[in-house]
C-alpha cells in the first residue's frame, strides 16, 4: 500500500473509533511501530484533533469525530462490494435477510453509469454457486440454524458461553470458551475450549439447543486457553507432500486442522503435517475422502495404518 493511501485509510480507521492505539495500527496496517507514530504525527498535522492518552494503556481518540467527508465508493470499490455478495448468493450465511435491504443501500449510494455496470457484471459473472440459466435465481433450498445468528450475537457479548446440545434423546450443557465459528460443506461448526474438562471439543450448530452467556466464576483468560491449548498438541501422524496440482486443491477445502508451509519461494512446492485421531472412524474416513481429494500430486510421508487401510477400501470398491 502507497503512503498517500496508507493515510487516507489510517485516517478512515481512527476516525470510526472512539479510542485506539499505536498497536492496533501496526497490527492492522502490518507496519512498524516507528512507521505508525510517523503517520499519526501527519495525520495530526493535517488538523484532525487526536488526543493522547498517558498511562500504561493508553492511546488515542478523536475530539470531533466529523472531521472527513461523507463515504463515497469509488468504482473498484462498489464492484468489490457487489462481487462479493454474487459469489456467496447461495450460501448458508447468517443475516441473509438483510442482504437485500443492504444491497438496496449500496444501490441507493451509487451512480447510473456505476448500476449499469453492475447489471453487465451480473449477466456474465458466474460461480460455484450461481445457477447458470438464471444467475438472479436464489437457489438457497433452506437457510442456516436459526440458532447461528443467536450465537453470535451472544459471543460478541463474551465468548465463554453454556451451549445447549442436543445428543440422540437427550440435550447436554458444556461451559464453552469460543475459540471459532466456521463452516464446512455447508455446516457450521463451533470449535472450542471446554472450560470444565479443559481440552478442545468440537460440536455442530444444527446440533444446537440453546446458548446462554457462562455465569460461573470459573473462567480462564484467552492467554491461559492458548497455552492449555499449546500443552494438549498431539504430535504429527500424517505427513504428506504437496505440488501446484495439491495445492490448488487444498486451497479449494481444506479441514480446519490442516494447515501447509511452502517449501520454495515460488510457493509451487509444500508439506503438509497433521494429526489423525484414528480411534474416530469418521476423522478417519473424512481424511482419507481428502487425500484421495488432493488427487495424485502428492507424495505420503508418513500416515496412520488406518488410513491406509480406509484408502486401500476405497480402491477397492472402484477397482475391485
Amino acid at each position: 500500500m502507497k503512503k498517500v493511501e496508507r493515510i487516507n485509510t489510517i485516517m478512515r480507521y481512527v476516525n470510526n473509533r472512539a479510542h485506539f492505539t499505536i498497536s492496533e495500527i501496526m497490527q492492522e496496517f502490518n507496519i512498524s511501530r516507528s512507521t505508525a507514530i510517523r503517520d499519526i504525527k501527519e495525520i495530526e498535522a493535517m488538523g484532525m484533533p487526536l488526543v493522547a492518552e498517558v498511562g500504561r494503556d493508553g492511546g488515542y481518540f478523536v475530539m470531533n469525530n466529523t472531521l472527513l467527508p461523507t463515504v463515497r465508493f469509488t468504482d473498484n470499490e462498489v464492484k468489490a462490494l457487489f462481487i462479493a455478495f454474487m459469489a456467496t448468493r447461495n450460501q448458508q450465511l447468517p443475516y441473509l435477510q438483510n442482504r437485500h435491504s443492504i444491497a438496496e443501500k449500496l444501490l441507493g449510494l451509487i451512480s447510473q453509469h456505476q448500476q449499469d455496470d453492475l447489471v453487465l457484471l451480473n449477466s456474465v459473472l458466474l460461480f460455484s454457486s450461481t445457477n447458470p440459466h438464471n444467475p438472479d435465481l436464489l437457489d438457497l433450498s433452506d437457510f442456516p440454524h436459526p440458532m447461528l445468528e443467536k450465537l453470535i450475537q451472544t459471543l460478541l457479548l463474551d465468548r465463554s458461553l453454556m451451549l445447549s446440545i442436543q445428543e440422540g434423546d437427550v440435550v447436554n450443557t458444556y461451559p464453552t470458551y469460543l475459540l471459532h465459528l466456521y463452516q464446512e460443506k455447508s455446516f457450521w461448526f463451533i470449535e472450542g475450549f471446554d472450560l470444565e474438562e479443559e481440552r478442545r471439543k468440537i460440536y455442530k450448530v444444527d446440533h444446537l439447543i440453546d446458548v446462554q452467556l457462562y455465569a460461573s466464576k470459573k473462567r480462564f483468560s484467552k492467554k491461559k486457553i492458548l497455552e492449555k491449548l499449546s500443552e494438549q498438541e498431539e504430535t504429527a501422524n500424517l505427513i504428506i507432500e504437496l505440488g501446484p496440482k495439491a495445492i490448488a486443491q487444498f486451497k479449494k477445502y481444506r479441514p480446519l486442522k490442516a494447515s501447509i508451509n511452502y517449501t520454495n519461494p515460488y510457493q509451487t512446492t509444500a508439506i503438509l503435517r497433521t494429526y489423525v485421531n484414528v480411534n474416530h472412524a469418521e476423522e478417519v474416513t473424512e481424511i482419507t475422502n481428502w487425500i484421495l481429494f488432493l488427487g495424485g500430486d502428492i507424495k505420503v510421508k508418513q500416515v496412520p495404518q488406518e488410513v491406509i487401510e480406509t484408502l486401500n477400501e476405497r480402491i477397492r470398491i472402484f477397482c475391485p
